[in-house]
């Protein structure tokens, strides 16, 4: 799994930062998280290919959220895209979306197929790579967060020692998924033999915009990567509730209650030219955290 920022800012494009996007890389397929204006410029200027995207997901219905998706829509479609595409979003885009279609009288060279949010926490994707699941966090309007899953492909086999024991191929499946091997001359060969530990299960967290609050704590916990938004520093604090938003010590105090790995940063106040000051502030309370940029990518 790789995770690619695109946009980092929150309402306004202002200091060579432009509102929010993500693009989350799993299993040769890319999933899109937010879609800011600028998206498709960043993303083709960071060399994501719009023939990997099939999921986009949008977290709410505020303009620095989803301003750049007519646009990326219609240049996919211009440029002959046929593999359907999947959005999943609050109910109102979708009449949106079709009104800005219809009245340019543009039909998509490709499906696109429209899933609308529920109000609570939801399996939307369940593939044998990857799930997706979105959960509600608290803005001004309804939001959703989303939990990226890359799911564990087993055990590790160990080829030379399969052979060894005389391990069919047909069984590496069932050696994988942790079983022993019985031969015919009735040898068990214990999985530990022929197997090691593999790759587990690697978590992303995608918190939108959201007050500092603990509610969806339980979602986020254990995470590999924990995104979550730090419109404001910690001076304002009181601004950030009254407009539903954190401040960057507030999300370390989260990814610290979540007990996760790293904590990303993001969705920064146009008042702010420079965002160092934000990881110093996250880090005093959570050493792992980055005051995402442009172009940053994070493998798990």
């Amino acid at each position: 799994m790789k995770i690619t920022i695109l946009g980092n800012n929150s309402a306004l494009p202002a200091h060579n930062r432009y509102p929010t996007c993500q693009i989350v890389e799993i299993n040769g397929q890319c999933i899109m998280l937010d879609c800011g204006e600028a998206a498709q410029v960043l993303m083709k200027k960071h060399g994501l290919s719009w023939n990997k995207l099939k999921y986009i997901f949008i977290s709410h219905m505020h303009g620095d959220h989803y301003f750049g998706l007519p646009g990326l829509l219609n240049s996919m479609s211009l440029l002959g895209r046929t593999e359907s595409l999947y959005l999943y979003a609050p109910k109102d885009l979708e009449s949106i979306v079709k009104l800005i279609l219809d009245s340019a009288d543009t039909v998509l060279s490709y499906a696109l197929h429209f899933i609308p949010l529920p109000k609570g926490a939801e399996l939307l994707v369940d593939t044998t790579a990857f799930s997706i699941t979105c959960f509600p966090v608290e803005h001004r309007i309804a939001c959703h967060g989303a939990l990226i899953i890359e799911k564990s492909k087993g055990r590790k086999l160990l080829p030379e020692r399969c052979r060894d024991y005389e391990i069919p191929s047909a069984y590496y499946k069932q050696l994988k998924a942790g079983a022993d091997y019985e031969r015919k001359d009735g040898f068990v060969v214990k999985n530990e033999l022929v197997t090691e530990e593999g790759k587990g299960e690697r978590k992303y967290a995608y918190c939108a915009d959201t007050i500092y609050t603990d509610s969806f704590l339980p979602y986020i916990l254990g995470v590999n990567i924990l995104y979550h938004e730090s419109t404001y520093l910690n001076a304002e604090q009181e601004k950030a509730a009254l407009r539903y938003h954190s401040t960057a010590e507030q999300a370390a105090t989260i990814a610290l209650k979540a007990g996760v790995e790293k904590l990303l940063l993001g969705h920064y106040s146009s008042k702010y030219k420079t965002i160092a000051e934000f990881e110093e502030e996250a880090r005093a309370v959570f050493a792992t955290s980055f005051a995402t940029k442009e172009g940053d990518c994070f493998e798990l």
